[in-house]
């Protein structure tokens, strides 16, 4: 088995899935105790995860040098090799700041750097970076901006690397991962997500009580709601709360997905109640949160009716996935990026206990087990839409007015993105009310209106994106339709922004 101490990467997690995904068993060790676990258990290998902290912070994360002398190959990566540096004698300064592509040169072939291309493109996130290897090291690569990117301790079996090979846009991670587990001698075992176990993991939480289901049309609620109701059959009730911030047509939706799998949809009308509670509101963490309490509210105010009528409803069912969970702080070190509303939005005294049979999986791998749920491409191909809707693709105050511009924006985006025949190939498309004003020229006349961008993003697991690299002409077509069918805009931007350093929505 290889251990992943853990210093609060926001894709610790995602090392351990592509170790198993290999094949290869993989365990999350928390840093402070690493020491004591490692030297007990002997592990194959080990990974340093990267981490937000600069290793020269005053509460940074750290283990004792001692780590390497286990005699156990080390991989070291972002933070874990700038910690090994540091711990070792080299050097680590404030660098130049590098977030998302960066194209890496293989300057020497050994174990690690096993059939890797000369050239590649690998994924970047950091603001130092060592400019001193510890005695015994040598570099194995570089990019343009930082020479000490790819290196190793042959002799003691210590590798670094300052980018991140298990996000999906780093070209041949995968391989460099497959290399490291080589060098560590690990057995290797076909890994297969097991539907059954998750469905006997609900059973056992729920119990012979009744669970409402939180879905909104979404993938990840979706799949939620099938394994919970294939689980416990007609003790699942699926709540769709219609809050007047998701896309048209959301509502019918809902209600045919469910026709398909046989249950019928309670349907909570709230539209009026949430615009009220937002009224006035612009931060978007109070927004995510506002809605977020508000959905809880009204669920547990389901559940007392459905009490009255002699249903012991213990349990809410979420669509939460592992990327809603770590950007809302989801391990102990990790920074918070946002409150996602069915995480960090979640009200103190909940009355009601969560079941959440996604939280573990990230977007692709809950697309996977739709399909093998039988569930039709149609819905699990479905671009994945914010809990909180266009609440947080409105910068600013939510109004009746703009969301009938973003919902009319957003319209014309889809329907232009189909008639180009790419709309399945997106990850992700929306426009944003930015907030900001620009001038106009309109009818010989001047207009002062809103500047509406647009972020069209390629994907597979959420934790990386690049934007969509969409033909002029068809931009060109969609900013047109825009500025003269969505009132009072003045013009259209395309943000070409990767994730990192953006999120994938822009509140």
């Amino acid at each position: 088995m290889i251990y992943i101490v853990d210093f609060g990467s926001q894709v610790t997690h995602l090392i351990s899935r592509r170790f198993k995904e290999l094949g290869v068993k993989a365990k999350i060790i928390d840093f402070e105790n690493a020491i004591e676990v490692i030297n007990k258990e002997k592990p194959a290998g080990i990974v340093l995860s990267g981490g937000p902290s600069s290793v020269y912070g005053k509460n940074a994360p750290k283990v004792s040098k001692e780590i390497y002398g286990f005699n156990i190959p080390i991989l070291g990566i972002c933070y874990g090799l700038q910690l090994t540096a540091k711990l070792l004698g080299g050097k680590v300064v404030p660098g130049k700041k590098e977030y998302g592509p960066a194209k890496i040169k293989i300057i020497k072939e050994l174990e690690l750097t096993k059939n890797l291309p000369e050239s590649y493109t690998v994924w970047m996130s950091h603001g130092d970076e060592v400019i001193s290897l510890p005695k015994g090291f040598e570099i194995l690569g570089s990019t343009h901006d930082v020479k000490m990117a790819f290196v190793a301790d042959l002799k003691r079996k210590i590798y670094g690397v300052q980018f991140h090979p298990e996000v999906d846009h780093t070209e041949y991670g995968n391989d460099i991962l497959k290399n490291f587990a080589e060098i560590c001698k690990t057995k290797t075992k076909e890994h297969v997500v097991d539907i059954r176990a998750i469905e006997d993991e609900i059973k056992k939480i729920a119990k012979n009580k009744y669970v409402i289901g939180a879905v909104s049309g979404g993938v990840d609620s979706t799949v939620a709601a099938v394994l919970t109701a294939k689980a416990i059959g007609k003790k699942f009730i699926p709540i769709f709360v219609d809050n007047g911030l998701m896309r048209d047509g959301t509502r019918e939706y809902v209600e045919k997905i469910f026709k398909h799998i046989g249950i019928k949809v309670n349907i909570v009308d709230a539209e009026k109640e949430t615009l009220i509670k937002l009224k006035g509101i612009t931060d978007p963490e109070e927004k995510r949160k506002i809605i977020g309490n508000l959905y809880i509210h009204l669920f547990e105010k389901e559940m007392k009716k459905l009490i009255k009528f002699g249903k012991d409803v213990r349990f809410l069912m979420q669509g939460t996935i592992y990327s809603d969970v770590i950007e809302s702080k989801g391990s102990k070190n990790s920074a918070n990026i946002k409150s996602h509303h069915n995480v960090g939005g979640l009200p103190k005294n909940m009355k009601l206990k969560l079941i959440e049979p996604m939280r573990g999986f990230y977007k692709d791998e809950v697309r996977e087990i739709g399909r093998k749920l039988g569930l039709p491409d149609e819905f699990v191909q479905k671009q994945p839409f914010p809990g909180p809707g266009y609440a947080v693709r409105i910068r600013g105050e939510v109004t009746k007015e703009r969301l009938i511009k973003q919902r009319l924006a957003d319209k014309i985006v889809l329907e232009e993105l189909e008639a180009a025949n790419v709309l399945r190939d997106i990850f992700q498309s929306f426009p944003v009310l930015t907030g900001a004003q620009s001038t106009a020229v309109k009818g010989d006349g001047r207009n002062f209106g809103e500047v509406i961008a647009l972020r069209i993003i390629e994907s597979r697991d959420i934790m990386t994106s690049t934007w969509a690299r969409l033909p002029y002409d068809l931009l060109q077509k969609i900013s047109s339709r825009i500025v003269n069918e969505v009132p009072d805009v003045s013009r259209v931007v395309y943000d070409i922004t990767t994730k990192p350093p953006a999120t994938m929505e822009w509140e």
